[in-house]
């Protein structure tokens, strides 16, 4: 029996990618205590999804466990031994303002879940391939020493940059950065996997999202950018910019199209790698022209607010390139463009927030 374990199994990225390997897998064992929750009050609980999954996943088997329970995970991971073929960790706490409230918890969700995670999967199933979701947040604000020139809608990179064409790449020094304590915990996560790559032999890789993005997820204010906007706009509630007029950009990756690149990942495992992962060029707004965007597909004008503070370790302007990525792993590239990913929001959100 084959078997994958995803953390986090109820969250955008985790819902994704259990239904992509439920075409793959016997057996998907959904990992999800819905700890969003706790983050981020009542409307970010993930329970919805991983109820979703159940009924339509016939091979989906969710159990409610936190990351950092040592002796739960290692007796989950002992129970299927060897048919653990890929072990995809989403489970994650994810905002930079959270973080700073509760240091402890960031830190043992993020790094310390991470290696138990790792270790449990040494231990019992060492040639499973092992999936981490890392974040452009390990370079700190480094990207905001860039020279960005400023347009009517948003900030743009100087078109005489070597990374002005296809973005950021992996040579960004992780070093002499303000990060936030978020940035901080996901660092030290992703040079784990790495490290239990290169020192173990296991097939490890950490993927740097951007900001990731897609119907499934449940957006607060603190998280999830694209989809706690366009329910702002969808229910006419207050939405507030924080800092850089607005004109801030972001990539934005579809979570199917990440979910994709975990499918060729699986098929081609790598050990100890990491790759910036995101919409790239192809995919990337700022946030004044997604909020033009949202308006223009609800029809709703928003009640947008500014607040001059920007959050510490945010960034300017962030576009990831993925060619790395891509040259690894069979050309991958993303299929989903922003209008498509607020379109597929509002369509499969609208309802579910009025019902809420």
């Amino acid at each position: 029996m084959d078997v994958v374990l995803i953390t986090g199994a109820g969250g955008l990225v985790g819902g994704a990618s259990a239904r992509a390997f439920s075409q793959r897998a016997d057996l998907v064992l959904g990992l999800d205590n819905d700890m969003r929750a706790q983050f981020f009050g009542p409307d970010a609980s993930t329970r919805w999804s991983v109820e979703r999954l159940q009924h339509e996943l016939e091979n989906f088997e969710a159990r409610d466990v936190d990351v950092r329970d040592t002796t739960t995970i290692d007796a989950l991971f002992r129970e299927h031994g060897a048919s653990i073929k890929a072990v995809i960790h989403t489970a994650a706490q994810p905002s930079h303002d959270w973080a700073a409230r509760d240091p402890f918890t960031d830190f043992s969700v993020n790094a310390n879940g991470t290696l138990v995670l790792l270790e449990a999967t040494r231990h019992h199933c060492p040639e499973a391939t092992f999936i981490f979701c890392s974040t452009n947040k390990v370079y700190g604000d480094t990207p905001n020493a860039l020279p960005l020139v400023e347009r009517a809608t948003r900030l743009e990179l100087d078109p005489s940059h070597r990374w002005a064409e296809h973005g950021i790449d992996e040579t960004m020094s992780l070093d002499d950065s303000t990060h936030s304590l978020f940035g901080v915990s996901k660092a030290a996560a992703d040079l784990l996997v790495q490290e239990y790559g290169r020192y173990f032999g296991m097939n490890t890789v950490a993927l740097r999202g951007g900001c990731l993005t897609g119907p499934g997820h449940s957006g607060a204010q603190l998280h999830g950018f694209l989809a706690h906007l366009m329910r702002c706009a969808a229910l006419d509630l207050p939405y507030t910019i924080f800092g850089y007029k607005g004109l801030q950009v972001r990539d934005n990756l579809h979570a199917d199209d990440l979910a994709a690149a975990f499918l060729a990942i699986y098929d081609q495992p790598r050990s100890g790698e990491a790759y910036n992962m995101g919409g790239g060029r192809f995919a990337n707004c700022s946030m004044t022209e997604a909020i033009q965007m949202c308006e223009g597909i609800t029809g709703h004008k928003m009640q947008v607010t500014y607040d001059d503070t920007a959050r510490i370790g945010d960034h300017k302007w962030w576009i990831s390139d993925t060619r790395k990525f891509s040259d690894h792993f069979g050309g991958w590239k993303p299929d989903h463009d922003i209008a498509t990913i607020l379109e597929d929001i509002y369509a499969e959100g609208r309802e579910r927030w009025r019902a809420a």
